[in-house]
């Protein structure tokens, strides 16, 4: 089979995959694939692994502000998350399943890494623009190495995950893990490299890593949002390839199931997600994303 993707707009990367490995994009695949490192999954372990203050709903804070969100989210977006500022707060949010930890402070980084039995063997960062609301402007998928992440996650990683072999997300702020995931990012697998993919299915079927990486570019993931409450179409064909075109531009993504109503995808509460636009060349990305724009929030409301 190929690689498991659950996003149809994202096979795009993986359509030349043949392999009989199981290849996890979504959370939820990969807790029933590896359950002997499925606790990466629960957020309270992951805070008390770090010796982060924490404790379910049900043990006060001793102090505040506090960080409050599910102990167990496979869908992700943020869902349930707060920050608890007082014990009204506290009280007002509490909710049976969720727990509170310590409220970080720093840069929020998403980090790819190819681990070998729980030795890390690559790594990849990217950090977002904030757009408000839960929503990202662009992601920067970085050329450099970041050694505060790769000192920390890395003694963690080989501490706790001996045994593993494959792709490993991590989320950190200031280099401390507030996310894991057995898995890694699908938005931007064009943007590590020719033969990144091939690499990745060499890791699960050989557990080897093989990826040549010595010369790395910036790269750019560009997001367009629009107004919740609308039914979108799809652009046409015509229009993704105009946009594919685009110099400097390497994907295009248009992230939503045409079929389904508006509630029935996972989103941020500040929009609705209509498409993605990866390239090297920040300023085509985004001139990519205009093109789609003007299709986008253009058209006459679509009703049903």
């Amino acid at each position: 089979m190929p690689v498991c993707e659950a996003d149809p707009w994202r096979l795009q990367y993986f359509v030349h995959v043949d392999t009989a490995a199981n290849i996890p994009t979504e959370d939820s695949d990969a807790w029933q694939w590896y359950p002997a490192h499925r606790f990466v999954y629960d957020k309270l372990a992951l805070a008390l692994s770090q010796s982060l203050d924490a404790a379910p709903h049900g043990v006060p804070p001793p102090r505040y502000p506090v960080f409050s969100k599910p102990i167990v989210n496979l869908r992700g977006m943020g869902v349930g998350s707060h920050v608890l500022r007082s014990q009204a707060d506290y009280v007002k949010h509490y909710a049976p399943g969720h727990f509170w930890m310590t409220l970080l402070d720093g840069r929020h980084v998403s980090s790819d890494i190819a681990v070998v039995d729980g030795e890390p063997r690559w790594w990849r960062h990217v950090t977002g623009k904030p757009a408000g609301a839960g929503m990202f402007d662009y992601w920067i998928v970085h050329a450099e190495p970041d050694a505060g992440i790769e000192t920390h996650c890395g003694k963690w990683v080989r501490k706790n995950l001996t045994g593993y072999t494959g792709m490993l997300n991590v989320e950190t702020i200031g280099a401390t893990i507030i996310e894991a995931h057995l898995r890694f990012a699908d938005q931007w697998p064009d943007l590590y490299g020719p033969g990144w993919v091939d690499a990745v299915v060499g890791l699960y079927e050989r557990r080897e890593w093989g990826f040549c990486d010595d010369d790395r570019s910036e790269g750019y993931s560009v997001v367009l949002f629009g107004p919740n409450g609308r039914r979108y179409r799809h652009p046409p064909p015509a229009v993704v390839e105009e946009v594919k075109a685009m110099p400097g531009v390497t994907s295009v993504q248009i992230t939503f199931h045409e079929d389904r109503a508006p509630d029935q995808h996972a989103m941020p509460p500040g929009g609705f997600r209509l498409a993605i636009v990866n390239g090297f060349d920040l300023r085509a990305a985004m001139a990519g994303r205009e093109r789609l724009k003007v299709h986008f929030l253009g058209m006459e409301p679509v009703h049903g």
